[in-house]
């Protein structure tokens, strides 16, 4: 076939169209740990952070109604310089729109094989995976439910915390506090605002969940989530990577957790007062 020049006032013809990135993978070292853990945890949660330029494309192209959405607060309890989350320690508590609220401890990284047998059956204590393309931890944690006055009462009140830890809260923390830290020494850092929808996105054959947190230095993180049963974990991380992909959402963008990016920020504004 003889190819032909475009004739003089023609459009030139367009550019061959970029091929797709390629969607981030685990490598093989990081698929075995994976494996290895997922027979003893009790749910895997697969979650994707959305660059802040991308955010309302994304919530365009998903479907995701912010009226749709349950208005949320959620507080953390550390040091000034942030002890606990250095030592992997979490202390967080919830409100949410006209439901009771709730208080977790939450020690990450840790395996099941470090819990002893009296934790891992005890009420609110899961063992979860949290995947997402940068990585994944596997953590513990322990939930009581608690009613909404006695959250709020926490939030000015930081002292009432260490009365309102059950049992199995003061057993993940107590021995994995840092040298010279006590639960009287914690300090309130926050509450920030977040919207959380859930939803079941026409093409996925699975619920996803959307929190958007308003951080106190004006920035904004978008998280895409899914939970999964371990046995399902890696037909659902294909099928959600699929979906995305499809809608255009950017799998390969920089991630970035929401305790983390919430800490930072109160602790500078704590610092700069």
């Amino acid at each position: 076939m003889t190819r032909t020049s475009p004739q003089p006032g023609s459009d030139p013809a367009p550019p061959p169209p970029s091929p797709p990135a390629p969607m981030p993978a685990y490598d093989a070292e990081t698929l075995a740990a994976v494996l290895a853990v997922l027979p003893e945890v009790d749910a895997v949660e697969l979650k994707l952070t959305v660059p802040g330029a991308d955010h309302r494309r994304v919530l365009d192209r998903l479907g995701i109604d912010a009226l749709d959405a349950t208005i949320r607060q959620v507080v953390f309890f550390d040091t000034p310089a942030l002890d606990l989350s250095t030592a992997g320690l979490v202390v967080r508590a919830r409100r949410t729109q006209r439901k009771d609220g709730d208080l977790t401890a939450k020690v990450r990284p840790m395996l099941p094989a470090d819990v002893p047998a009296t934790v891992r059956r005890a009420d609110g204590f899961k063992v979860e995976v949290d995947a997402s393309p940068a990585g994944f931890t596997c953590s513990c944690s322990a939930t009581r439910r608690l009613p909404d006055d006695d959250v709020r009462a926490l939030l000015d009140d930081v002292g009432r915390l260490p009365g309102l830890l059950d049992r199995t809260q003061r057993s993940l923390l107590e021995p994995r506090l840092p040298a010279g830290v006590t639960l009287d020494d914690l300090r309130v850092l926050g509450p920030t605002t977040l919207l959380k929808a859930r939803f079941a996105p026409e093409g996925l054959p699975r619920r996803l969940t959307a929190e958007l947190w308003f951080l106190p230095d004006g920035d904004r993180i978008l998280e895409l989530s899914t939970k999964a049963a371990p046995a399902a974990a890696f037909q659902a991380a294909a099928e959600t990577k699929v979906f995305l992909t499809s809608r255009g959402v950017d799998l390969g963008a920089p991630q970035e957790t929401k305790t983390r990016a919430a800490l930072a920020a109160f602790a500078a504004r704590s610092a700069a007062v």
